[in-house]
């Protein structure tokens, strides 16, 4: 698998992660809830737990993804965090541009 389509990948999964957090109540925030895994794998269907709070630290930057632990595609990311449930990875290179380009929340989708 090549770096663009797994860049092209994570985005997809990542503006499906964005509206299930907009779509949460107000309490809701606080909690601990079930997203999709942002990695590249068109076939991957894994969950992953986490909270609002950690999945907007992670969104803060646009080259970052949440991903089931073992998900990792080497050659166009490193692991920024890696806990029990998920980990943490940030995109490299070409992929790290395409993340940026795509990133929901900087109004610059392609």
């Amino acid at each position: 698998m090549d770096g663009m389509n797994v860049a092209r990948q994570e985005a997809v999964k990542r503006e499906v992660n964005e509206a299930i957090e907009d779509g949460l109540w107000p309490y809701e925030h606080q909690d601990t809830i079930r997203m999709r895994c942002e990695c590249g794998s068109a076939d991957c269907i894994a969950f992953v737990n986490i909270s609002i709070t950690d999945y907007e630290r992670v969104r803060e930057h646009p080259r970052r993804f949440v991903i089931a632990r073992g998900h990792q595609v080497h050659s166009v990311e490193n692991i920024i965090a890696d806990t029990f449930s998920y980990a943490v990875v940030e995109k490299i290179g070409e992929a790290g541009a395409i993340a940026e380009r795509s990133d929901p929340r900087r109004g610059d989708v392609d």
